[in-house]
């Protein structure tokens, strides 16, 4: 590992030192020949880096891993967790560092974070690596996921490596550098905890809260707090999946963030028409992650996460039970609370329109979407601009007669999302080597509410024989 010289990037290593029992410390395999792809260099400068500097040989080097700070101590995070509900006791970065962490303009500290920089010991036989499809997919729909206004990680930048990656077929190989408020997972309390260190489960929890929850070290019970506060920011994170149709797609115990940011953005997708039972993903051939399962879904992984704390919740095991069992009783109503506050931002319904009344219209739509397998994005634009379809119009009667904010549906309805056939076509473009689909792609994504000009293609649905036969997949 070289120095990167003349940068004023300074890469802090709390996380491994405050928790060096899962933080193994760990280099990036050196790329043959790193070409810089894609650059955020909004996201750059919210980091206080250079873009300038980002693009030359040395921030190249730093977006690998291969050149860093002298005082930089990356590491591979060790974590557990339940794979489509199958128990894996050791999972932890097999492709993936901490670089460290960076603090941002609003004094925020944040993890830099890599994908596809090589095999670590977690790697479980895998090679380490990544290819370009995968790895612009995620920076593409992080990216448009922000612009959403949904919590999520955050995509720095994908540089080409140079070194072919083999899958079914040779691919160039990719690194992508990812931002987060912390990769800690509930599959990094799992780890912890199915290993029996309580001092260590303590330090991680207390590490936890300081990152993400101070308010919960002033509470009687911090760790009950904690609980509480995880089980808050999932219940909104998940509404605000399922309020834009977003197919998650591998909600894996490890894929659950302790900060209630989106993070693995691998077999996701969003949903054209509306189906609850909607699955893009290859390998969930059951439906376990459906579009309709995901709260459920949330509940079950925050339980997993609760069985982890129970020896910091109380020493009692029953008492800790039944105070943990309580927490995760609050899923449900904290998440039907998002759902209909953002069904009634995205209906235009004002304060004067009673729960009850938004509540019986939600739930008719909902009906309605299900059974004529509209397109879910476009229905609501098409709503505010006064075009029903004859299958609506006895319910679009009840909803005019509420008096609903045109103007503030169209600033929470989206025109433009990351629409499946939209993706693929600039994945496979930029595979080739022609960047501009995907970069024409983003330049939509990033101003999703704005309806613009030569932007209409981006607007529409997939063409019909798309849809049917569509499939995403992990990426490794």
């Amino acid at each position: 590992m070289s120095i990167a010289p003349d940068t004023t990037v300074v890469l802090g290593h709390r996380f491994a030192a405050e928790l060096p029992e899962i933080a193994l410390r760990w280099q990036a395999e050196v790329a043959p020949d790193p070409r810089l792809l894609v650059l955020n260099e909004p996201l750059a400068a919210e980091l206080g880096m250079d873009p300038g500097w980002l693009r030359s040989s040395d921030g190249v080097g730093l977006l690998v891993g291969t050149r860093l700070p002298a005082d930089a101590e990356p590491v591979a995070q060790g974590y557990a967790g339940h794979q489509f509900g199958g128990w894996v006791p050791r999972l932890g970065d097999g492709r993936a560092l901490l670089l460290g962490e960076l603090v941002d303009a609003g004094g925020q500290t944040r993890d830099l974070h890599l994908k596809g920089s090589g095999r670590t010991p977690f790697a479980r036989g895998g090679d380490g690596l990544a290819a370009i499809g995968p790895m612009l997919r995620e920076y593409l729909i992080s990216e448009a996921m922000h612009a959403l206004g949904i919590p999520t990680t955050r995509s720095l930048s994908v540089v080409a490596t140079g070194r072919v990656v083999q899958r079914d077929t040779p691919l160039e190989g990719a690194v992508l550098a990812r931002v987060a408020s912390s990769h800690l997972r509930v599959g990094t309390f799992q780890y912890v905890g199915a290993a029996g260190q309580l001092e260590v489960l303590r330090r991680l929890a207390d590490h936890a809260i300081s990152r993400h929850y101070p308010g919960a070290a002033e509470a009687d019970n911090p760790y009950l707090a904690l609980l509480d506060s995880v089980i808050a920011a999932q219940a909104d994170l998940v509404a605000q999946w399922m309020l834009v149709g977003f197919v998650h797609g591998v909600m894996n115990t490890d894929n659950m963030t302790i900060s209630g940011e989106t993070i693995d953005y691998g077999p996701c997708a969003f949903m054209d028409a509306f189906d609850p039972k909607t699955v893009f993903s290859s390998i969930d051939s059951w439906g376990r992650y459906a579009y309709g399962n995901q709260p459920s879904v949330a509940t079950w992984n925050l339980a997993r996460f609760a069985e982890a704390l129970l020896g910091l919740i109380a020493e009692d095991q029953d008492r800790a039970v039944e105070l943990a069992t309580e927490s995760l009783q609050q899923f449900a109503p904290q998440y039907s609370a998002a759902w209909l506050a953002g069904m009634r931002r995205k209906l235009g319904l004002g304060h004067d329109v009673e729960d009850g009344t938004a509540v019986q219209l939600t739930e008719d739509l909902v009906e309605l979407l299900d059974s004529e397998r509209v397109d879910y994005t476009s229905f609501f634009r098409r709503l505010a601009d006064g075009v029903i379809a004859p299958p609506f119009e006895a319910w679009a009667s009840r909803w005019r007669g509420l008096s609903p904010d045109i103007d503030a549906m169209r600033r929470v309805n989206p025109v433009y999302i990351p629409r499946n056939h939209l993706v693929e076509e600039a994945l496979a473009a930029a595979t080739a080597g022609d960047l501009e689909p995907f970069t024409r792609l983003l330049v939509a994504l990033n101003s999703p509410y704005d309806e613009r000009a030569g932007f209409e293609r981006y607007a529409e649905p997939a063409p019909e024989d798309f849809g049917r036969c569509f499939q995403t997949f992990c990426g490794t």
